[in-house]
């Protein structure tokens, strides 16, 4: 334990996700060591996204506008729409640049044992814009783990009045892996999704 500031600066930085109590400590000491000026910016950076990023009022994206880069771009499909769990996937999925439609982010997947249900979710918004739009397929991109699969079983049920066709994205081996290290469920899922070569 450290005094006073330097504990509660490690104490804060511990409170990041990903942020163990020894990558605090590091992190609030190399803090302690840079330029008076690099740590001012980063001050400065830290309130600025505070004070200027919001969410799209359309998908719930991350956002400096009232609606995002991608819900304004007119060479979007709009009649394509991906569901995924949180900001960072839409990143993730934009760096393939295999997809060129629309995205909803429902602000995480449901988690009973995280006390995390339907209601919690932004499936309520993404029910709203299914009903008036032109939307006629939907991806579902949620994790491919517990609670990213409850989440697609039950958007699944939720969208079948819709009449719309929906899709989860495939999972399986990943590409320069080797089947010996491939989990069960990975590589029962590679064998369903199976093409034909």
């Amino acid at each position: 334990m450290y005094e006073g500031v330097v504990q509660d600066l490690i104490d804060e930085l511990g409170r990041l996700p990903g942020v163990g109590p020894k990558s605090a400590q590091r992190i609030a000491f190399h803090l302690l060591q840079a330029d008076p000026v690099d740590v001012r910016r980063l001050a400065d950076v830290l309130v600025e996204v505070k004070q200027k990023v919001r969410f799209c009022k359309v998908c719930f994206n991350v956002s400096e506008e009232e609606t995002c880069r991608i819900c304004r771009d007119p060479r979007r499909d709009p009649s394509v729409l991906c569901v995924v769990e949180e900001y960072k996937d839409v990143v993730a999925i934009e760096k393939t640049r295999e997809y060129r439609g629309r995205y909803h982010v429902l602000g995480g997947a449901i988690s009973p044992i995280d006390g995390v249900g339907p209601d919690q979710l932004r499936i309520k918004e993404l029910m709203s814009r299914l009903g008036d739009s032109q939307i006629t397929e939907v991806i579902l991109a949620t994790d491919p783990n517990l609670e990213g699969e409850a989440t697609a079983t039950y958007l699944t049920r939720q969208l079948g009045p819709f009449g719309l066709k929906v899709t989860r994205l495939a999972s399986g081996l990943p590409v320069g892996g080797d089947l010996e290290y491939a989990d069960e469920v990975t590589l029962g899922r590679a064998f369903a999704g199976r093409r034909e070569a």
